[in-house]
């Protein structure tokens, strides 16, 4: 007691930044799905028994690039799009791994000498650094091959047959010459050539966006989202798959080796087209903001259930490597 006889009135605890909790929920939340994903990837891998030798090492070749880290952004955007519309995690845990093993298959692919020429990828040596060229190019083949085999037959047994192609028919056209793979040719034919904004645009959008997009549409799709709400979805995923494209050209130019877990300054070494080189850093930040605010509108009319989502869009932007 005081002087006066007075107990002394505690002190209030400081106001708590809402940010800052949104950014601990996040890391809780991307640090559990991460979990979840990751043993399931473990879990759905073929394991023969005794597997020939080559065999074996095709399969080692594939576990190296798939569990050399990762953020596995894609998978937990699955399933945080099919939370968004009140489904199950588990529902969607099989699109969630079959979308990892294709972004894992493009990375291996995209580090060989034919074309990005890379020794690191997320901190590890590259696959064809391990394994060789045709080593690397088989494991690539593979994890693509495996992420189907799972979509076709590793989905939930009461997804209707219909939900099932169809999300099948999405990743496939993501993944391949409308999406991805064709963002990727669309990439090598700008190197060292001035292309218009449009163009740099659609190529960020099917290199990268494409499967991000297609992650998103996925979840949908598995949570039962109605019309209107997958093509909300759509547009998020559709705005922050180019926004993550944009950061990821920022930090090609801002960032090291350390922080990337692969060579920094690659871009502008090989003369790539991008969102730096075009705008300037300064404005390439900006349109990184501009276009997450965008995906952050498109999920006005969601519940609660989409705070993954939300919390998601802005870690694209603040994301270090």
């Amino acid at each position: 007691m005081t002087r006066t006889g007075k107990t002394p009135k505690k002190a209030l605890p400081a106001p708590v930044n809402p940010e800052i909790n949104n950014l601990i929920n996040l890391q809780i939340y991307l640090k559990d799905k991460r979990g979840l994903v990751e043993q399931a990837m473990a879990d759905l891998m073929p394991g023969p028994v005794n597997p020939p030798a080559e065999l074996a090492r095709h399969l080692e070749a594939m576990r190296h690039s798939l569990f050399a880290g990762g953020k596995r952004v894609r998978p937990i955007l699955c399933l945080a799009a099919c939370e968004a519309v009140g489904g199950a995690v588990s529902q969607a845990l099989p699109a969630a791994v079959a979308l990892e093993y294709i972004h894992t298959y493009s990375l291996i692919h995209d580090d060989l000498p034919a074309m990005d020429d890379d020794e690191l990828r997320r901190g590890q040596p590259t696959n064809h650094i391990l394994y060789g060229e045709a080593g690397a190019i088989l494991a690539g083949d593979g994890l693509l091959t495996l992420a189907f085999e799972l979509l076709s037959g590793g989905l939930p047994a009461d997804i209707e047959p219909g939900a099932r192609l169809r999300i099948i028919n999405i990743i496939a056209r993501a993944a391949g010459s409308l999406g991805m793979v064709g963002g990727q040719a669309m990439d090598i034919g700008a190197e060292g050539r001035e292309i218009d904004i449009e163009t740099l645009r659609e190529i960020h959008s099917r290199k990268t966006g494409a499967l991000i997009t297609a992650a998103v549409q996925a979840g949908a799709v598995i949570g039962g989202a109605s019309l209107d709400q997958f093509a909300a979805l759509t547009t998020y995923g559709e705005k922050i798959g180019l926004a993550f494209q944009i950061v990821d050209d920022l930090l090609n130019v801002e960032g090291n080796a350390e922080q990337l877990g692969k060579a920094a300054g690659s871009d502008a070494d090989r003369c790539k087209a991008t969102y730096p080189a075009v705008y300037g850093v300064e404005r390439t930040r900006q349109l990184a903001e501009e276009t997450v605010a965008g995906a952050l509108k498109a999920l006005a009319d969601f519940d609660e259930n989409s705070a993954p989502l939300r919390h998601l869009a802005s870690y694209i932007i603040s994301r270090n490597k």
